[in-house]
């Protein structure tokens, strides 16, 4: 597959990934004390409904084009940590693993009903930080040397 497509593939499935979690995060944590409980339970609801059909295709076109993008520059990898954009690509794909362990332990919770409202809310904070920082990486590892 051309190069440009996956990129473009890669950046679309980040961005929806990426949008979903800021809107949960950001805006509706902020609204949960404005919105009466039985209303906010039900908005919920339908977000994590439509969440749960969506996401698993959105996270696999995420990572096989990730996947494929690091085949395409597998030879450059060998020596990878050896630079300063190397070490930072790197931190950078074990975050975006580590988001996909909890996207995975969401979706376990989810599936077998043990999402609690705290598990809820730790996940989705810390894989928000966690695109933080691959977002600051993506934008800034062309810049950042040592």
């Amino acid at each position: 597959m051309p190069y440009a497509i996956l990129i473009t593939v890669h950046i679309l499935a980040a961005i929806t990934f990426i949008g979903v979690v800021f809107f949960e995060v950001i805006f509706l944590e902020s609204i949960r004390k404005r919105v009466p409980a039985e209303s906010m339970q039900l908005l919920q609801e339908g977000i994590t409904t439509k969440a749960r059909k969506i996401m698993p295709f959105v996270m696999a076109f995420l990572f096989l084009s990730g996947l494929a993008m690091a085949h395409h520059h597998f030879p450059h990898f060998l020596g990878m940590i050896s630079s300063s954009f190397g070490v930072l690509l790197f931190i950078k794909i074990v975050l975006a693993f580590s988001v996909l362990g909890h996207f995975i332990t969401a979706m376990y919770f989810s599936a077998t009903g043990k999402m609690s409202r705290s598990r809820f809310k730790f996940i989705h904070l810390s894989v928000f930080c966690h695109l933080i920082a691959i977002v600051f990486l993506a934008k800034n590892m062309f810049y950042i040397s040592w």
